[in-house]
């Protein structure tokens, strides 16, 4: 017996949304997982804070990485 339901279509966008998503969540899972091994391996309790500066480079890196990936996206052929 087979349906005759259509199958909904899937758009590019949904796509690359998806799997932007799902990197995203694994690249942040596994940057935490390492942190936290980094802590532990130095003897911590519980991982201290971080630091301004070190958040402002953390944040300078990752729209580095965003631009990169802005620039895959249009295409200029570099």
């Amino acid at each position: 017996m087979t349906s005759d339901l259509p199958v909904p279509e899937v758009n590019w966008k949904t796509r690359i949304y998806m799997v932007g998503g799902v990197t995203g969540l694994v690249l942040g899972f596994l940057a935490a997982y390492l942190y936290a091994r980094a802590s532990e391996e130095h003897g911590a309790i519980e991982p201290r804070g971080i630091k301004t500066m070190d958040a402002l480079k953390l944040a300078v890196a990752l729209l580095a990485i965003v631009r990169q990936v802005t620039d895959l996206g249009a295409g200029d052929g570099k």
